[in-house]
């Protein structure tokens, strides 16, 4: 079964506990905590200590030290919005996985020159979805794709038929009750 990612604002520490509850009773034991908060570092620290067998890593992260302070905090993988040398290399040096942000062939080509071979393409809905990444595909056979940004529940199988997404990204599970939404996911996921 392919993965689903959750992409997760924490704009107050002592929401982790119960967002990442939620995410587990629906079914889904990994969350990307979004370093778009002064708490995120926090956050990420809070969720490895409470919920040692998910799957946490950190998300939005930017340049290298941001990176730095959140695999410090705990986080088991780095996602960027787009492509970072600094944090590909900080990554690479760390063993930590990176998930770049990769829409078009030349971004796609500097994630392979660094051994990447998996990367978020976002925002997915704004640059052509499916139909672009199958485009894509031809000349990146290797490449596999975690579309994020534009997948909702009306989509999400459309996205996890195509065989070469790895993992589709988003928020739209965090949208009103988090544990319902995780088990539609989650039945979706199994159809």
């Amino acid at each position: 079964m392919k993965a689903v990612i959750p992409v997760v604002v924490i704009k107050d520490v002592s929401e982790t506990e119960s967002v990442l509850r939620a995410l587990r009773e629906g079914g889904i034991n990994r969350a990307e905590i979004t370093f778009r908060t002064a708490c995120a570092e926090e956050a990420i620290k809070a969720g490895c200590a409470l919920f040692p067998d998910m799957e946490i890593g950190a998300g939005t992260v930017i340049n290298a030290g941001q990176a730095e302070r959140a695999v410090a905090a705990g986080a088991r993988f780095i996602v960027s919005p787009g492509f970072s040398d600094e944090v590909a290399e900080f990554c690479a040096d760390r063993g930590v996985t990176y998930y770049p942000g990769c829409v078009t062939p030349t971004e796609i080509m500097r994630a392979l020159s660094h051994g990447i071979d998996i990367v978020k393409f976002f925002p997915a809905g704004e640059y052509g979805g499916i139909k672009t990444m199958k485009a894509l595909s031809a000349p990146f056979p290797q490449v596999r794709f975690i579309p994020t940004g534009g997948v909702d529940l009306n989509n999400l199988k459309e996205y996890l038929d195509f065989d070469k997404v790895y993992a589709v990204g988003g928020s739209f599970m965090m949208k009103g009750d988090i544990t319902a939404n995780c088990k539609e996911i989650m039945r979706i996921c199994e159809s």
